[in-house]
């Protein structure tokens, strides 16, 4: 019996020594000082806590959070902590659009007349891809708009309806979330489907995203993170809104960094969108007088060239959540920032990152 003990511990030491080390990514001298940055950034953003990724021709080679995900609570943030997305979930609804664009179910050029029956007659001359551009003419919510209601989807389209053109469609650019908003509201209208349904079944299952979805204060959503502001230089909850909000489509999503790593790897493939519908999307949109927009903005995605490295990036801002994601397509390289502080900046963390991972190329 005894030589058996001693015969198993043997071969436990064995099979202990000649196992293969595995050394993550994230362990290199590179990464560790990434890491010090991220740290001291947080630190003088105030930022409660932050998930970033760093991905590589679409494979992951960082992904680490710091900091609380609930500072009541005193849980840490990690690659799977769950995010609001704010307006980084708009690229997921341009992506919806462009998928009716392809199937033949929608048009760019369309008017907005042919989807939305009663609507003003200044929308005969709007189409699709201003609405996906921001130069549509469209604003944003009002003033006294009253997040607190539980607004209709028929309710919100009829306030922008409501709301007259800022501008002549196709002559300026401007920021809209109304814009975006409506463009959910046209993809229930064509598919007959909740647009966070349909983002449900042609992007978020067919990729594995499986925790991402629209937003559901009532759900049991595993490793939430709670969002936060500053007031007077005090940490606060979040404020808080009806829940009909919380489901728009100018960006009302629930993702972690890992699920943003898989949809990030889907861009460098035409299993969502052919080449020729991502290309269009990364190009800045011309307006009528063939200048390019002054917004450089593409269909839900911003482009820039930042030293000479294009730019393909989004950042968003909702209910104490900051995030930002950027993705430097000729580089192949993408970083990606997520943090539960309202007001602080997650992109300058992402682009200071990707300059680090750039200079050492």
């Amino acid at each position: 019996m005894m030589k058996l003990r001693i015969l198993a511990n043997i071969l436990f030491a064995l099979v202990f020594l000649l196992r293969p080390i595995i050394v993550p990514a994230q362990s290199s001298p590179q990464a560790q000082a990434i890491e010090d940055y991220v740290r001291s950034e947080m630190q003088r953003q105030h930022i409660p806590g932050l998930s970033l990724l760093v991905s590589k021709g679409g494979k992951i080679i960082l992904s680490k959070g710091f900091g609380m995900s609930n500072v009541e609570l005193q849980v840490s943030v990690k690659p799977e902590t769950m995010f609001q997305s704010g307006s980084v979930g708009k690229q997921f609804t341009a992506t919806a659009v462009m998928m009716l664009v392809e199937q033949g179910n929608v048009g760019l050029d369309d008017p907005l007349s042919k989807y939305f029956k009663d609507a003003p007659k200044a929308w005969n001359n709007v189409t699709v891809r201003e609405l996906l551009s921001h130069t549509a003419g469209f604003g944003d919510y009002p003033k006294d708009f009253n997040f607190r209601k539980d607004w209709t989807e028929d309710e919100l389209l009829k306030l922008v309806e409501s709301i007259p053109l800022a501008y002549e469609p196709d002559t300026k650019w401007a920021y809209s979330n109304l814009g975006y908003l409506t463009l959910g509201i046209l993809i229930h209208r064509v598919t007959g489907e909740f647009y966070g349904d349909f983002l449900q079944q042609r992007i978020f299952h067919p990729l594995d995203m499986t925790s991402t979805h629209i937003i559901s204060e009532a759900d049991i959503v595993p490793n939430r993170a709670a969002g936060y502001r500053l007031v007077k230089g005090e940490l606060k909850n979040q404020e808080w809104v009806a829940p009909a909000i919380n489901t728009t489509a100018d960006g009302s999503l629930y993702f972690s960094v890992l699920d943003l790593a898989k949809w990030d790897a889907a861009l460098y493939t035409e299993k969502l969108l052919k080449k020729s519908s991502l290309d269009q999307m990364w190009t800045i949109a011309k307006l009528k007088s063939g200048q390019p927009n002054k917004g450089h903005y593409g269909f839900g995605w911003f482009i820039d060239d930042r030293q000479g490295h294009r730019c393909i990036h989004h950042d968003g801002a909702w209910q104490g959540f900051q995030t930002a994601i950027d993705r430097y397509v000729d580089d192949q390289l993408t970083v990606i920032a997520l943090s539960n502080l309202s007001g602080s900046e997650p992109g300058k963390i992402t682009q200071h990152v990707a300059e680090m991972y750039l200079a050492g190329k």
